[in-house]
């Protein structure tokens, strides 16, 4: 399994999506504001709306907060945020990719890089990292949905371009300016999904050692721990083995 699902499910084990619940639940809140602003406040005609309120649900934000969040665009807020795009490389030669979405550019970017430097990376140019990932939809189904084939005929028919399925569930990728339609034909064929948004959909992986995935993981918690990034996303590829000792 590629990196990203892999550190979802550590930060599942974990319970760090227990311990961070009001800290996603506010990022995704703002991706809420930020998106109905930029469109329209209606989720049927606005598709980036649709697919973060569709995002929000699947984490368990309550109604009434995203509903809060679209009416703070209609009240002016969110006018003053923009979205940032940082590159770097963190411990053993990982390339990282960071979005986070903010109102004080040198802020997030002096935190960013400090972040970065401290534990024992670097923050680069914009595009510095970029070319070893692909901008993709994915779509994430519990296991229970049904079987490899199953899924795997579903996600053709949808549109979809690859999907992976392992005992953790099934996860199915598409051309980022059609995730919104494959998202919609997977949810009447499927069911609600665990999770549909846009990710950096790694080409090439660089592996790690325990140690080094240690090192990358507190990178990446010092990362999300601040309040202007929205989502953080590694190359890396560790062994089963590894990831047990974690």
């Amino acid at each position: 399994m590629a990196g990203h699902s892999k550190w979802a499910n550590i930060q599942h084990r974990k319970g760090r999506q227990d311990a961070a619940r009001s800290k996603l639940f506010s990022k995704l809140s703002k991706e809420i504001t930020v998106a109905a602003k930029m469109g329209d406040p209606d989720p049927d005609k606005n598709p980036r709306l649709r697919l973060a309120v569709k995002e929000a649900k699947s984490q368990s934000v309550p109604k009434d907060v995203i509903d809060r969040a679209i009416k703070k665009s209609q009240a002016g807020e969110g006018d003053d945020f923009e979205e940032i795009r940082y590159e770097g490389y963190g411990p053993g030669g990982v390339a990282v990719i960071v979005e986070a979405m903010t109102d004080n550019r040198n802020r997030t970017a002096s935190t960013v890089r400090s972040t970065f430097t401290k534990a024992g990376g670097n923050l680069g140019e914009t595009g510095s990292v970029g070319f070893m990932f692909e901008r993709k939809g994915e779509i994430v189904y519990p296991a229970e949905v049904g079987d490899a084939d199953t899924v795997m005929m579903a996600a053709i028919e949808a549109g979809a371009e690859d999907a992976e399925s392992s005992e953790d569930g099934h996860v199915i990728y598409c051309a980022d300016t059609d995730l919104n339609d494959v998202s919609n034909v997977l949810e009447a064929e499927l069911g609600e999904s665990e999770s549909t948004k846009l990710i950096w959909k790694p080409t090439t992986t660089t592996e790690l050692d325990l140690d080094g995935m240690q090192k990358l993981m507190r990178l990446i918690d010092a990362l999300e721990d601040d309040d202007d990034v929205q989502r953080v996303t590694a190359n890396f590829e560790a062994s089963d083995e590894v990831m047990e000792q974690l």
